[in-house]
């Protein structure tokens, strides 16, 4: 008797778990840059293709946010494939400040291993290598989950959304508007491996010298007006329909690379490269997972110069509906089929509007020239601490204080901190800014503090940190405009889970973006990333994992 229950225990335990813990074949992790929530919903309506297929086909949640205060593409990455927040993965923002040289560098610097087939002043002073990342990634969790068997790729049209995606132990691809290819860094090997020298070989960005970027669809399609007020002009690109893509040079160079990078075709180019590296490196191609990460950035450039409810934003969309279709596609069929396919599609962060089409219906909108108010800063400081030498390096959101008086300690170094805060505070368009003294025990009557606090990294962060108000935008032109903001136009995002073992759904309630990576592992049959602080997404994980919910 005791053997026969024993027995129908076992039975019910093994009915309750997964039909099949075979995991996929392929991983596929999208990333598009500057896609928020908001301009995704407005825009879906018009989207026939790949877009569409992972909204309908998959699991949807409209609504997840970053929980940290500058959301931006090098952190946003980083968040994304490590499921953990900059306060432990070490990546701020996309520059942080070198105190020895009191001036901004890449996140990703790292002179000792610079970008291979590029000119060496250049290839040395720009983001090249993860070192500095300092949390694991789902693709390092995969790779060392499988000793070293998956293949990890990441590629993109920025060397700071490729590099975090790649992780330590993956390889990372991305567009050099300089030569005009796709390059590496020496931290992932010493020379290109030979699918990539065959693509590079190809020259398709040069092909595109005489092409024009023209509407996709009939000009009735597109809300508003082509050309409308603070729009700018990338790379000679023009402010209207059509804009050519030469850069207004005379043979292809770096400046109409530029101009491509800055176009909706730059979508196509990098998914040619993406089915360029899943042939070359046979991704999918047995038992052993792969993951392929793929990050759009034309997205962004369309978002930067001319704002999201512009033309070039809507067609950029349009046109990145299309080519998402085809890799897709791809994807599958490297994989043997959608059974074999986890996707998970995201953004790095949102968007403001432009500004002036915010205060122009009423709002209490503006550009905010955050560093024309370093000088008047150091003058205070250099007023109330006499004969202190105080130097005021602005990054974004982040203010250093640097001087030999407070390296030598003549100063109290908290004091001149917590004054510049209280500087800050009071001048127009600053919500708050807190000297990184206080920041962990001042309280948080509005809840600006944590945002803050989740985004402050020791050493790399600034001594001062602050907000702005609502709808202002740092800029420090007329034109454009920008991100890294704590509120939700630039910290909601959408998220899509796609394929094997997804439950298939829209799910409207709020998710922090550190579910992100949890949910993928789970997905994969991995254990999460070691610094994850977010979760698996239990909602959408299909009855039995031989199941399929594929786009």
């Amino acid at each position: 008797m005791r053997s026969m229950v024993r027995t129908l225990a076992l039975a019910l335990v093994l009915v309750s778990l997964p039909a099949s813990a075979k995991p996929p074949r392929l991983a596929l992790f999208i990333s598009v840059d500057a896609l928020g929530t908001d301009l995704l919903l407005r825009t879906r309506p018009k989207l026939k293709s790949g877009l569409r297929q992972l909204i309908d086909g998959g699991a949807f949640h409209p609504y997840c946010r970053y929980e940290y205060a500058s959301p931006r593409t090098a952190p946003g990455h980083a968040t994304l494939v490590t499921g953990a927040n900059p306060w432990r993965h070490g990546v701020i923002d996309n520059q942080v400040v070198d105190r020895t040289k009191a001036k901004p560098q890449p996140v990703f610097l790292d002179a000792a291993h610079p970008a291979l087939e590029v000119p060496l002043a250049q290839a040395t002073t720009i983001d090249a290598s993860p070192l500095p990342l300092m949390a694991e990634t789902v693709g390092d969790r995969l790779r060392d989950t499988t000793a070293g068997r998956a293949k990890v790729v990441a590629l993109s049209g920025k060397a700071r959304a490729a590099i975090p995606m790649a992780g330590r132990l993956g390889q990372a691809y991305w567009f050099d508007e300089t030569v005009g290819k796709f390059v590496t860094g020496t931290w992932y090997t010493k020379e290109f491996p030979e699918w990539l020298k065959s693509f590079n070989a190809r020259n398709l960005p040069a092909s595109y010298f005489t092409e024009q970027w023209t509407l996709l669809l009939p000009r009735t399609e597109y809300t508003g007006e082509d050309e409308r007020p603070f729009e700018g002009d990338d790379a000679n690109l023009g402010r209207t329909f059509p804009h050519p893509l030469n850069g207004g040079l005379q043979a292809p160079g770096p400046r109409s690379y530029s101009a491509l990078a800055g176009s909706a075709f730059s979508n196509d180019v990098l998914v040619q490269a993406a089915k360029a590296a899943i042939a070359g490196e046979g991704l999918g191609k047995d038992e052993v997972t792969d993951l392929l990460a793929v990050s759009f950035s034309g997205t962004d450039r369309s978002f930067h110069t001319y704002g999201p409810h512009s033309w070039e934003m809507q067609d950029t969309l349009y046109r990145l509906d299309r080519a998402l279709a085809e890799l897709i596609t791809a994807a599958e069929r490297a994989a043997g089929g959608r059974a074999n396919l986890v996707i998970v599609l995201s953004a790095d962060h949102g968007g403001a509007a432009v500004p002036e089409s915010w205060a122009a219906q009423g709002v209490d909108a503006r550009r905010l020239n955050a560093p024309a108010l370093m000088e008047p800063l150091a003058q205070e400081l250099r007023t109330r601490f006499a004969l202190t030498e105080i130097t005021t390096v602005l990054e974004e959101q982040n203010v250093y204080l640097l001087g030999k008086g407070l390296e030598a300690g003549k100063v109290d170094g908290a004091a001149v901190r917590r004054a510049a805060a209280e500087w800050l505070a009071r001048q127009p368009g600053i919500a708050l800014a807190v000297a990184r003294d206080d920041l962990f025990t001042a309280p948080d009557m509005a809840g600006m503090l944590a945002p803050l606090r989740r985004g402050y990294y020791p050493g790399r962060s600034g001594d001062v940190l602050f907000v702005q108000k609502p709808f202002h935008v740092l800029s420090t032109q007329q034109i454009g405009t920008n991100h890294g903001a704590p509120y939700s136009y630039d910290q909601v995002v959408p998220v899509i889970f796609a394929g094997k073992g997804v439950r298939a759904g829209t799910y409207m309630n709020e998710m922090p973006m550190t579910d992100v990576a949890p949910t993928l592992a789970a997905l994969l049959e991995l254990g999460m990333p070691a610094s994850a602080e977010g979760k698996p997404r239990t909602e959408i994980f299909a009855t039995g994992r031989g199941g399929s919910a594929a786009p």
